[in-house]
């Protein structure tokens, strides 16, 4: 009897999250020219308040030995989207922004497991950074093309220091698969996994009702 890899698992399970996550409104119409400038910086706005969680936990989770094995700063997204922000605000860039309800109740999240739930944190660290280096790439290239930004604006989605984002991730799911946790851990992984997708959906979601001045 076959067993199936974790990462192949969570794959599996997360696969109508991610697609919903993809599919929102909100992205889709910055994908497909019907958004402006001022969507995509408040997209990068938002991603600052994430990342800033995220990688407050990856420095916390360094010494630990299992999610210690994820963390590489060849992923570190913090500096370049401080770039971006400064690129597309000017240098005052903090002033203007701030974190969407749902954007908070992510960072909460991240905050709440990021400092003694390895698994739980390696569960938004695979979303997030994976994501990045699928998806991200190209729309960091649809909006450099879109809205002029190659000399700025658009550095979050490079990836200087992986050569083969495809060999990378493929590392990553080997890393996932070796990881020896119980079922009952597994499970509550991919459960984490899929509520890191919501949280990203409901931030989309959040983004759309701010640009129609229906945000609650």
């Amino acid at each position: 009897m076959s067993v199936t890899p974790f990462s192949t698992a969570v794959r599996e399970r997360s696969t109508a999250a991610h697609s919903s996550s993809e599919g929102s409104g909100f992205m889709s119409e910055l994908l497909k020219g019907d958004g402006t400038l001022d969507d995509y910086i408040a997209l990068v706005a938002q991603h600052y308040f994430i990342y800033v969680a995220l990688e407050a936990a990856a420095d916390n989770m360094r010494s630990e030995p299992v999610a210690s094995a994820f963390i590489t700063d060849a992923l570190t997204r913090l500096p370049a989207c401080e770039a971006d922000l400064t690129a597309l605000l000017g240098a005052n860039w903090l002033e203007q922004i701030a974190p969407l309800p749902a954007t908070q109740r992510y960072v909460d999240r991240i905050n709440e497991i990021g400092s003694d739930w390895a698994g739980g944190f390696i569960a938004h660290h695979y979303t997030r950074y994976l994501g990045d280096l699928s998806g991200g790439i190209f729309i960091g290239r649809v909006m450099a093309r879109r809205f002029n930004l190659e000399n700025g604006g658009v550095t979050f989605y490079t990836f200087d220091d992986i050569a083969d984002p495809t060999v990378f991730k493929n590392e990553y799911r080997a890393q996932l698969d070796a990881v020896t946790w119980s079922e009952e851990e597994r499970e509550r992984v991919i459960e984490e996994v899929l509520a890191a997708y919501q949280f990203n959906t409901d931030v989309f979601e959040d983004l759309a009702a701010a640009k129609n001045g229906a945000l609650v």
